[in-house]
């Protein structure tokens, strides 16, 4: 999933300040058949279904993670006794341990993936849910898509990905994709839609050609991506922009990028030291840097999903200080010592059912350590797009949905914009569009908790705005 940009979940969760899943305890002795549940991760629900079998005198299972992409993954183990069932899912370090109740409708029980845990209530359904996307394209197009694969400036990372070429003799105008944070593949697939394969296909269609990549790291694309940071992923871009200018199809002069969230802070960066690049979209882009976004982020989405005005107030002053650790320290064992004890006197000052639960997240919260004090968290912390954004000429098309959460358009457009200004840089085009979440669904609420059981991949609104501007810019 689209991590952008990490929430701290699990801390947020260990000191109280989420909802928690209410369990109930009830029994039987049959799990033929199939069963539906959801985990709440982070305000967003994500759908699992369990198809059970017989298989001689035992089970055999598959699990789907509907909102992932829902292959089947097999179970590679199935018991059940004395009402306990367990499901383990050892390809993805995962199980599932619940009390069958005595109708046998429901399991009632904890997922448990890693070093995380969270609750689960699995029901028993007649057929598992239908995701429908659309707007997803179905071949044949009228138009020509071209697996391709070229290296990137730094040396060792090869990238793998999909050009789609317009009908006609070109050449063509051309827009480079960026994902957002996290390991995203070409289509910069999350829970279950797949926003790339949308919009090259809506703007291949109207005469530009698109390339939308696999991350270093991810799919067909090689490189390490662990200790990778957003200036790694520009070196990656370059290496596109670079190979998009060996193909005869596409107008080297008419190249332009178009980067989505940490995407939109990337695009800069490139365009900011070359003169290759025609244009600049960015969807949902930072115009502050990473630590004044998560705890505006965190507050928006924690209002949304209905936390007290007061635990928001206290999550937001944790973050602030955390943050702080680990801009000042860059000993990772002493920013994590730090950030440790700083925990541990939130924790002590919890009420003292919300100090035990927390104080059974020891593990998830180690964890959840070693990211934030990660390259990329750290880079993305200090990182401020001003200075770039100061240094970029190209024509710029900036958007963002207005009930965004996750990058808020009022903290961020102002910024971008004003920088762009004081650069002279007198070709900017800012939109705010009505009712758009981060995504650029067409939402109600903007909550990540929506992204998935929305059918709407990219607002119709968005592509048109997007693709109107880019066919003015490249006449």
């Amino acid at each position: 999933m689209n991590k952008f940009f990490v929430l701290m979940a699990t801390l947020i969760a260990a000191m109280g300040l989420s909802p928690m899943m209410a369990m109930a305890q009830k029994s039987n002795q049959e799990l033929t058949g199939i069963w539906q549940g959801a985990l709440d991760v982070n305000t967003i629900k994500l759908r699992l279904v369990f198809e059970v079998k017989r298989n001689g005198t035992g089970y055999s299972a598959t699990m789907k993670s509907l909102d992932q992409g829902g292959q089947s993954i097999p179970c590679s183990e199935v018991t059940l006794k004395d009402s306990q069932a367990y499901f383990g899912v050892e390809i993805i370090q995962g199980g599932f341990d619940g009390k069958v109740s005595a109708d046998g409708m429901t399991i009632t029980g904890t997922w448990k993936q890693g070093p995380g845990t969270l609750p689960l209530v699995l029901t028993r359904v007649d057929r598992a849910p239908v995701i429908r996307r659309p707007q997803e394209p179905k071949p044949p197009y009228p138009y020509r898509a071209e697996e391709v694969n070229y290296p990137s400036v730094e040396a060792g990372v090869h990238l793998a990905g999909t050009l789609t070429i317009p009908e006609g003799n070109g050449p063509f105008p051309a827009v480079l994709l960026i994902t957002g944070s996290g390991q995203q593949n070409r289509d910069e697939e999350i829970l279950g839609h797949r926003p790339f394969l949308v919009i090259a296909d809506y703007l291949t269609r109207r005469g530009v050609a698109v390339l939308r990549v696999d991350d270093r790291g991810v799919g067909k694309s090689t490189g390490e991506i662990a200790s990778a940071t957003s200036a790694d992923f520009a070196q990656d871009v370059r290496g596109g922009i670079t190979y998009l200018k060996t193909r005869k199809e596409i107008n080297s002069s008419k190249i332009g990028l178009a980067g989505h969230s940490e995407g939109g802070l990337i695009a800069p960066m490139v365009a900011a030291d070359s003169n290759d690049i025609a244009f600049l979209v960015l969807l949902a882009g930072p115009g502050v840097p990473g630590s004044e976004i998560l705890p505006e982020q965190s507050a928006l989405i924690s209002k949304a999903s209905g936390i007290p005005d007061q635990a928001i107030a206290a999550n937001r002053d944790f973050m602030t200080s955390a943050f702080t650790i680990i801009k000042s320290e860059s000993d990772n064992a002493k920013a994590k010592a730090l950030l440790n004890t700083l925990i541990q006197e939130k924790i002590a000052s919890l009420p003292e059912a919300e100090r035990t639960q927390a104080e059974k997240q020891r593990d998830s919260i180690q964890a959840e350590l070693t990211t934030m004090t990660s390259p990329w968290m750290r880079y993305f912390l200090t990182y401020d797009p001003r200075p770039t954004l100061k240094k970029v000429s190209c024509p710029i098309l900036a958007m963002n949905g207005a009930k965004d959460l996750q990058v808020p358009p009022r903290q961020n457009l102002p910024e971008i914009e004003k920088a762009l200004k004081e650069g002279r840089n007198t070709r900017v085009t800012i939109k705010e569009l009505p009712d758009l979440n981060h995504l650029f669904q067409t939402t109600k609420t903007g909550s990540p908790s929506e992204y998935n059981t929305i059918e709407e991949t990219f607002s119709p609104l968005a592509l048109k705005t997007m693709g109107d501007w880019i066919l003015t810019v490249v006449k």
